[in-house]
């Protein structure tokens, strides 16, 4: 929309409808997370609660900082919030797509190749680390899976 912050911007309707087919996806494969963590950025919300629609999400808990943040300050608040299970990461791009790169240092050859081609909006990385979310780093993190809108 003209005139809009970036922060405010909504999703669009193509959008929209990816948030929801996550959640479908997020469900069907049994990808229930204990935290969400979600930027307070308008699309971001609206992409949470378009899988919320179809998935659990598990606590929810907003911050600005996945907002403002590179893919290291991510990766430091996954760290911070490791201890509660396992996380959804409801962010931008380039933070997510530069974060997850940097983590998955194995993982399955398909999704590590779709990666490689980018993280679109409604993307989703499903990345296991041995040690937990606490002691996540670069290179540590196992690929499990890779979702795009056009795959579900």
């Amino acid at each position: 929309m003209p005139g809009t912050r970036d922060f405010d911007r909504p999703l669009d309707a193509a959008g929209i409808d990816d948030a929801g087919t996550l959640g479908v996806a997020m469900r069907a494969g049994r990808h229930v997370p204990d935290m969400t963590l979600c930027s307070n950025a308008r699309r971001a919300r609206e992409t949470l609660e378009g899988i919320a629609a179809h998935a659990d999400t598990g606590r929810v808990v907003f911050t600005d900082a996945l907002y403002s943040e590179d893919a290291a300050g991510y990766l430091a608040i996954i760290r911070e919030n490791g201890t509660r299970g396992s996380l959804l990461v409801i962010g931008h791009n380039p933070m997510m797509e530069d974060l997850a790169m940097a983590i998955a240092g194995g993982g399955d050859e398909k999704a590590r190749a779709a990666l490689n081609y980018g993280f679109p909006t409604s993307g989703l990385a499903v990345v296991r680390f041995d040690g937990g979310l606490g002691n996540a780093a670069p290179g540590t993190g196992y690929l499990e899976a890779f979702m795009t809108p056009a795959d579900m």
